[in-house]
């Protein structure tokens, strides 16, 4: 495993730079100091950086070693991501490591959407909202990481600038696995059982959502319910979604890194967090996937 060996050493140096410009948190941790590495010369869109599809992966050895040893510490690598969520602080790592080998072997480009965890395994995806902003984005995991203070992921510098907090080094974070060939989003099986939980039928959810929704919609925040490379795929999805709610739905078709275009169905902007949580929970239940929030 000399890449990892290459990177925890990197690491080691990190954390010694951290102590002489780190300060003291409300988190009762070293607050991260962006110092610690550099963005890159040139300004990234977020509107360029390619999103991450999840899919059905392949695991081997490359990456998935445990227990193993870091700075005095044992990890042990979880046998699977299903059930994972967690709740911490996330930072970033970027032009340090650009072009080297991450835990898996592949190479790191700060210019595409990946993470670093200790304990999850290599490949995975996980969906990261950023709760100071409730901006949401899927990363795939092919490195180890972070090993320093009580940080619980590291993110590539691109996914930092998607989330918006690239200029502050970290942000408190929800992670939460995905599992299975899902769109991008939390599996529908946890949203669907929250669903059930939280409201026994599709009618009060509606009445419910009918409620938050009348408030006028500031901008800004927005649901994305699926992604699709078939056009046709997404104005199905969009039609059944008007269903159900009075907010715009829309489709947003990009470019995706040479792959071709893909088709976003959008709904919004919504009312804040509350109405983004309520229109989901019955997005769920009816079967229409499994939205996560995003920010135009």
């Amino acid at each position: 495993m000399p890449e990892l060996i290459a990177r925890f050493t990197v690491l080691v140096l990190l954390g010694a730079i951290a102590a002489g410009c780190g300060s003291s948190s409300s988190d009762g941790g070293s607050r991260y100091s962006i110092s610690q590495d550099r963005a890159p010369a040139r300004g990234i869109d977020p509107d360029s950086i390619p999103e991450v599809i999840p899919g059905p992966v392949i695991r081997t050895g490359a990456g998935n070693r445990s227990p193993y040893t870091v700075l005095g510490r044992t990890y042990t690598v979880l046998p699977t991501e299903e059930g994972y969520s967690e709740r911490g602080v996330a930072s970033w790592y970027g032009e340090k490591f650009h072009g080297h080998k991450t835990s898996n072997g592949e190479i790191f480009d700060m210019y595409k959407v990946s993470a670093a965890h200790t304990s999850l395994p290599i490949p995975s995806f996980l969906r990261v909202t950023n709760l100071d902003n409730n901006r949401s984005i899927v990363v795939r995991v092919n490195d180890r990481g972070p090993f320093h203070g009580d940080r619980i992921v590291d993110l590539s510098y691109a996914a930092a600038v998607k989330l918006g907090f690239a200029d502050r080094g970290t942000a408190r974070v929800q992670l939460e696995a995905i599992t299975g060939e899902s769109s991008g989003s939390p599996s529908d099986a946890r949203l669907a059982s929250r669903a059930a939980a939280e409201s026994p039928s599709i009618e009060r959810m509606a009445a419910e959502l009918a409620r938050v929704e009348t408030a006028p919609a500031p901008g800004g925040l927005y649901l994305q319910v699926g992604a699709f490379s078939v056009l046709g795929s997404a104005e199905e999805l969009s039609r059944r979604v008007r269903a159900y709610t009075s907010r715009p739905v829309f489709i947003r078709s990009v470019e995706v890194g040479g792959r071709g275009v893909l088709h976003r169905v959008r709904v919004g902007p919504v009312n804040g967090p509350e109405e983004a949580r309520q229109l989901t929970l019955l997005l769920v239940a009816a079967d229409l996937g499994s939205p996560y929030t995003v920010s135009e």
